[in-house]
């Protein structure tokens, strides 16, 4: 863990470093992931079954890629009543927040006469990636697929790798909970590619989100403008804003919720209190040993962990925006207040009493966020993600009579004759 202060001299050169950090992997497989994108353009579901066999250890037909009903009803049964509650909760809650983002249409008539207009309308089919394995995260599912059946997206498909044929039940539940239409069992490059271009079992999709490791989202980048992508996602992270009136082992968890994600996430904390300071550290240190995932979070807490002490208040609104965090929670007396002066964070907890993990299962507010500092341009996965625009405009001669020399001039200043000529033809001009 590395421990900063805004007093220290070297300060600013220490923080850009931290800034700069490379968390991501540094295996370089674009070339890796061209070839397989290739081979799957060019033998479909045969290539799609032998990346699957080979990285999956799983053979795989035809016929036995997509999971069946009869697998569904199977693995919903075995799920304990408690746990489908929660999941119901979950859904319900994130459902609720997502329709009340639907935006509603555009029309207006202007002071030349002319109606103008923008209609939104839902993609037609999507694709989303959610990781198998060791990594099966249902709510994932709810996240991603929620939103786009919110948004009235036809279908949704849904592929999920099952090494040595292993399906994870919950993931199964959360699929058929949140409206997926269909399910694959296939993971990888070979499964976006297939997702992007299609091949005789799977059809093509006009959108791919979801998170995946190093060669999925390789993948995501080089399908995209054949298709639409979420983002690029990278090491999850979060920043705590908190004050010495918290308890430092609540501050301690929180920080350490983020850490047990991945050796390369990121927690930081940022207070005005040196003895709070020290105290969520000793606490940090205390409880990484309980955690059954203590090797993941102690690597993630020893490489990228922070501690950063301010003189005030707005050197911390200052230094939030820099980091320009997928998370932050803010733990002081007055959350809000801090919130409003801060303008970039993929989602914001305010509070003493709403950590970020609420976020990530039930408080209804997307969990797929923006990371490494892009939250400076981007935001959180939301209906509009699912959605287009279509704007229109419709006029008559006489508004046309109004608005069209103007555009004509225009068209001839550059050299566009035709256009002009479009226009100023029907205004009875030769």
């Amino acid at each position: 863990m590395k421990f900063y202060s805004t007093a220290d001299a070297g300060f600013e050169a220490a923080f850009a470093a931290l800034l700069n950090e490379a968390r991501e992997t540094a295996e370089s497989v674009d070339q890796a992931v061209g070839a397989i994108i290739a081979d799957v353009r060019a033998r479909g579901d045969a290539a799609v079954l032998d990346y699957t066999k080979r990285f999956d250890r799983l053979e795989l037909t035809a016929r036995t890629l997509r999971v069946s009903t009869a697998e569904i009803d199977a693995a919903v049964a075995e799920i304990p009543a408690e746990l489908m509650a929660a999941l119901d909760l979950a859904a319900e809650r994130i459902e609720v927040f997502h329709r009340a983002q639907m935006p509603t249409d555009l029309r207006m008539t202007d002071s030349a006469g002319l109606t103008l207009g923008m209609r939104w309308g839902a993609l037609d089919a999507v694709g989303l990636y959610v990781p198998g394995g060791k990594a099966a995260y249902p709510s994932s599912v709810l996240m991603n697929a929620l939103p786009a059946r919110v948004a009235g997206v036809g279908r949704i498909a849904m592929c999920v790798p099952t090494p040595d044929g292993v399906l994870n039940p919950l993931v199964l539940a959360a699929a058929r909970r949140a409206g997926v239409s269909e399910i694959y069992r296939i993971g990888g490059a070979q499964a976006v590619a297939a997702l992007a271009w299609g091949t005789a079992s799977i059809a093509p999709v006009d959108r791919i989100v979801g998170p995946g490791n190093a060669y999925v989202a390789e993948a995501k980048r080089q399908v995209f403008g054949r298709v639409g992508i979420d983002n690029i996602a990278g090491p999850s992270e979060v920043l705590l804003l908190a004050d010495a009136d918290n308890d430092p082992r609540l501050v301690a968890m929180d920080l350490l919720a983020q850490a047990e994600h991945d050796e390369a996430a990121q927690s930081i904390l940022i207070t005005d209190d040196p003895g709070f300071a020290d105290a969520v550290a000793a606490a940090v240190t205390a409880e990484i040993p309980l955690l059954p995932r203590a090797a993941i979070a102690g690597a993630s807490w020893d490489a990228h962990g922070a501690i950063i002490l301010v003189r005030n208040w707005d050197e911390a609104v200052a230094l939030s925006d820099l980091i320009a965090p997928e998370h932050l929670q803010i733990m002081t007396r007055d959350p809000e207040a801090l919130f409003a002066r801060i303008r970039h964070a993929g989602a914001a907890f305010l509070g003493a009493f709403c950590p970020e993990a609420v976020g990530d299962y039930v408080a209804g507010p997307n969990h797929v966020l923006p990371t490494g500092r892009t939250a400076r341009f981007a935001s959180g996965l939301s209906v509009f993600d699912f959605l287009k625009r279509t704007t229109w405009v419709a006029a008559d001669q006489a508004s046309l009579a109004r608005v069209g020399p103007a555009a004509v001039a225009l068209a001839e200043a550059e050299g566009l004759q035709a256009h002009g000529r479009s226009i100023a033809l029907r205004l009875g001009k030769n």
